[in-house]
């Protein structure tokens, strides 16, 4: 037998696995994907400005907004990190 190039090889020879059948092999391991991505777009929204984070995922900006709000994300402490490092990258 020929080695897949996939690292999740699907039911027909030479094509990935699908999302839907992915998904529910995890969700039988108790890995819920979508938990996770969740709160990973929110961890994101926490970090970032609403403007570059909908560029970013190709989203609306009034979603990544919203996300903002309802994360708690203060994009403040962005503009301060992205200052400090240009500030460190001119020395």
């Amino acid at each position: 037998m020929t080695p897949s190039p996939w690292l999740f090889p699907g039911g027909q020879p030479g094509r990935p696995i699908s999302t839907t059948q992915l998904t529910q092999r995890l969700n039988q391991l108790g890995i819920r994907p979508n938990q996770a991505r969740s709160t990973a777009l929110f961890q994101l929204a926490t970090e970032i400005p609403a403007a570059i984070l909908a560029r970013t995922l190709g989203i609306h900006t009034d979603v990544a907004v919203a996300w903002q709000r309802l994360s708690a994300g203060d994009w403040a402490t962005y503009a301060n990190e992205v200052s400090r490092r240009t500030a460190t990258e001119n020395r």
